[in-house]
C-alpha cells in the first residue's frame, strides 16, 4: 500500500483498516473549528526533496547574527569531532554509572575530566559535575558553610549578577546572612570586602575575570580571609586560566565556574556544565559525584565511584548536598574539547580572544559618543558607554544581523547606557570592524 492516499480507494482501504467508513467519522472527536479545513496534499517526495523544502521554510524564519554577547556564555568555537564521539549512543546519558563493572568507559571519562580540571584551576580535587556555573557557586556556598560551621557569606560586585540571585534564591529560606559589597565598575574593592568580614563570614566570593570582563589578581584578598578563618571561592572563565593565575596560584579554597565554553553549543540556554574543584581537605564536603582509580582483585586497572556512598545526598539536613544526578554527557563534551586541543591550543585560542578584544575596543575608542570603560586589565570582556540607550541600540543592530552586546541597564539601576561587549577566537577583524562602523553609523542617524 501506499504511504500517501492519492485516490479514493486508497482512502477507503486505509479507514476500513483502522475500523471507519468515513474522513468525518475519523475526526469526529476534534471541534469542528479545529479540524483540517483541506486534504488537499502535495505528492509524495522524497526523503531528500522533503529536506530540502522544510529547509527553505525554516530559512524564511532564520537571521544569522554575529554574536558579541557574553556574560558568562561565549560563542567558542567547537571542534567537529566533539560533535561526532559525544553523539555515540554509548555516551548518550547524563545519570551516574552506579556499576563500575559494566560502566568502565564512563567511568574513567569521568576520571579524565576530572584530572583536566584539577589541571586547569590548580586544585587538588575536582567533581564530576553540576548543573551550571550559577549552580556550582551555589553549592560551594553550601560547602563553606558546612565545612566552616559559621553562617555568613560575602560576595564581591564583581560576581555575575545571575549568580547572586541565585545565591539569594538558594539561601532564602536558610539562616544565612548575605552581605554584597557595594558595586565598583572594576577590579574588586579590598576596602569594600575586608570592612564585611567578621567572626561569622564562612566565605568571600571572588570571580575572575569579573562579570564586566576585568581581570583581577586576589592572592591579597585570599591571604586576608586565612587569616580570620575564612575560605575563599573563586568563579572563574576557563579559557582565561590559560593565561590568568590560576585558583590554586592564587590559593582558593574552593574554584567553580561555567563549563559551557569547553565545547558546549550555546543551545538556547543550556544544558551547560557547572565544575568545580577543591583543596584535599575540603574534598569529603564537595557534593555531586567523584570517579577515582584504583585496581580490581586480579591486579588490573578499574575506574568507581569513591569517597561518597550515594545515600550521601539523601540524609536530610545531613546531606552534602541534594544534588545527585550530574552532567556526565556534558563534562564528557569538555573532556574532549580538553583533550583535542589540549595545553598549547587553549592557550592560543585565550590569546586570540585576549588580542581580538585590544582590537575590538580600539575600534570603539575612535567612535564618537562611544566611551570604552577605563575598568582594568580585560580578557575577551569589556564594558562601553553610549550616547543612547543601551537597549535600544541592541534592537536597531540585530536588524543589521549583529548582536553586539549585553545591556547591563537589565541588571543595574542607573547604567542604561552601558553595553558589555564580549570577543572570541570566532570573531574576525572584519566582523569586529562591521559591528564598530554599524554602531557608529546608527549613532549618526
Amino acid at each position: 500500500m501506499s504511504y500517501v492516499a492519492n485516490t479514493e480507494a486508497q482512502r477507503k482501504e486505509m479507514l476500513a483498516a483502522c475500523g471507519l467508513s468515513s474522513m468525518e467519522e475519523l475526526f469526529a472527536a476534534i471541534p469542528e473549528e479545529l479540524r483540517p479545513k483541506s486534504f488537499d496534499l502535495l505528492a509524495g517526495k522524497s526523503e531528500l526533496e522533503v529536506r530540502s523544502y522544510l529547509s527553505g521554510l525554516a530559512r524564511r524564519n532564520y537571521s544569522h547574527l554575529v554574536y558579541f554577547l557574553g556574560g558568562g556564555i561565549y560563542d567558542h568555537y567547537i571542534p567537529a569531532a566533539v560533535d561526532a564521539l559525544a553523539c555515540r549512543g554509548e555516551f548518550t546519558t547524563s545519570y551516574t554509572p552506579y556499576q563500575p563493572e559494566c560502566s568502565q568507559g564512563t567511568l574513567q571519562a569521568i576520571y579524565e575530566y576530572q584530572t583536566q580540571i584539577c589541571r586547569l584551576t590548580g586544585m587538588e580535587a575536582s567533581n564530576a559535575s553540576l548543573y551550571d556555573g550559577g549552580s556550582a557557586l551555589c553549592e560551594a556556598c553550601h560547602m563553606a558553610l558546612a565545612a566552616t560551621g559559621r553562617s555568613r557569606i560575602v560576595m564581591d560586585s564583581g560576581i555575575n549578577p545571575v549568580y547572586r540571585q541565585m545565591i539569594r534564591t538558594y539561601t532564602a529560606n536558610l539562616s544565612i546572612e548575605l552581605a554584597e559589597a557595594p558595586l565598583v565598575l572594576g577590579q574588586s574593592s579590598r576596602d569594600n570586602l575586608f570592612s564585611l568580614l567578621n567572626g561569622e563570614t564562612a566565605a568571600v566570593i571572588l570571580q575572575n575575570p569579573n562579570f564586566f570582563g576585568v581581570v583581577d589578581d586576589h592572592s591579597d584578598i585570599v591571604a586576608h580571609c586565612h587569616e580570620m578563618g575564612v575560605l575563599a571561592v573563586q568563579s572563574v572563565y576557563p579559557i582565561a586560566l590559560a593565561l590568568v593565575k590560576t585558583p590554586g596560584e592564587i590559593g582558593a579554597d574552593i574554584a567553580t565556574g561555567e563549563g559551557q565554553s569547553l565545547g558546549l553549543p550555546l543551545g538556547f540556554g543550556g544544558p551547560y556544565l557547572g565544575f568545580m574543584a577543591t583543596t584535599r581537605g575540603l574534598v569529603r564536603k564537595m557534593p555531586g559525584r567523584v570517579a577515582g582509580r584504583t585496581v580490581d582483585r586480579n591486579g588490573r586497572e578499574s575506574f568507581v565511584l569513591t569517597l561518597q556512598a550515594r545515600e550521601q545526598h539523601i540524609r536530610r539536613e545531613k546531606a552534602t548536598s541534594n544534588i545527585c544526578t550530574n552532567q556526565a554527557l556534558c563534562a564528557l563534551r569538555a573532556h574532549m574539547y580538553l583533550s583535542l586541543v589540549g595545553r598549547e591550543g587553549i592557550k592560543e585560542i585565550a590569546n586570540l580572544c585576549l588580542a581580538k578584544t585590544a582590537y575590538a575596543m580600539e575600534r570603539f575608542r575612535a567612535i564618537p559618543g562611544v566611551e570604552v570603560a577605563d575598568c582594568g586589565p580585560a580578557f575577551n570582556e569589556f564594558v562601553v558607554r553610549l550616547s543612547v540607550d543601551a537597549a535600544g541600540l541592541i534592537g536597531r543592530l540585530i536588524d543589521h544581523g549583529i548582536a553586539p552586546g549585553l545591556p547591563l541597564g537589565r541588571f543595574y539601576p542607573g547604567m542604561n547606557e552601558y553595553l558589555l561587549v564580549a570577543v572570541t577566537e570566532k570573531r574576525t577583524k572584519f566582523e569586529i570592524g562591521r559591528l564598530a562602523e554599524t554602531v557608529e553609523a546608527v549613532l549618526c542617524q
